[in-house]
C-alpha cells in the first residue's frame, strides 16, 4: 500500500464514520480526532506500517499492545483535519474497516442522550471513557471519547 492510498482509505473511513454518526445522533458537525484502521492480518499491518512511513508522519505518540498511534501531518476529511492514527494489529474480534472518534462539545448530554439506545456500549479505561456506537448496516465503528485523544496526548 502507497501513502495515497492509506490517505483515500482514512477519508473512506471517515465518511462512513460520519455516515453512522449522522444517523444515529444529533452531534451532525463534530469534528474528527481520530482514525484507527484495523489490519486483517500480519502482511496488511506490515503494509500500512510501511505506507505511515512513507507519509512522512511527525512522531508516535504512543506504543499500545494493539499498534502505534501516529500524529499525522494534518490530513483533510470531510469531518475536519485529521492528526491522530492507529495502525491496529490483527484481532478476531474486529472485523471491521476501522473506527473514527469524534469530539463532542457536549459530552456529557450527548451520553445521557445516547447511552441506553441500541448499538451504545460505554467503555471505561484508566485515562478516560468513550462512548462506542455500532450498527450492523455498517462496516465500521464510531467513538465519542472524554476526554479526547487530541487531549490525553496534548495536541
Amino acid at each position: 500500500m502507497k501513502s495515497e492510498e492509506l490517505k483515500q482509505l482514512i477519508q473512506d473511513i471517515v465518511k462512513q464514520s460520519v455516515e453512522l454518526k449522522d444517523k444515529h445522533t444529533w452531534a451532525k458537525d463534530a469534528p474528527v480526532n481520530y482514525v484507527c484502521i484495523f489490519s486483517k492480518n500480519e502482511e496488511h499491518y506490515n503494509n500500512l506500517i510501511s505506507a505511515v512511513e512513507e507519509m512522512s508522519y511527525i512522531k508516535i505518540v504512543d506504543n499500545t499492545k494493539m499498534g502505534s498511534i501516529f500524529l499525522l501531518n494534518p490530513i483533510d476529511t470531510i469531518a475536519g483535519k485529521l492528526k491522530l492514527l492507529k495502525i491496529r494489529k490483527s484481532d478476531i474480534n474486529r472485523k471491521e474497516l476501522g473506527d473514527a472518534d469524534f469530539t463532542i462539545d457536549e459530552y456529557f448530554k450527548f451520553k445521557k442522550d445516547y447511552l441506553n439506545k441500541k448499538g451504545w456500549n460505554l467503555i471505561k479505561r484508566e485515562d478516560f471513557e468513550m462512548m462506542e456506537l455500532k450498527d450492523a448496516d455498517f462496516n465500521i465503528l464510531c467513538y465519542f471519547s472524554n476526554p479526547t485523544l487530541e487531549d490525553l496526548y496534548n495536541i
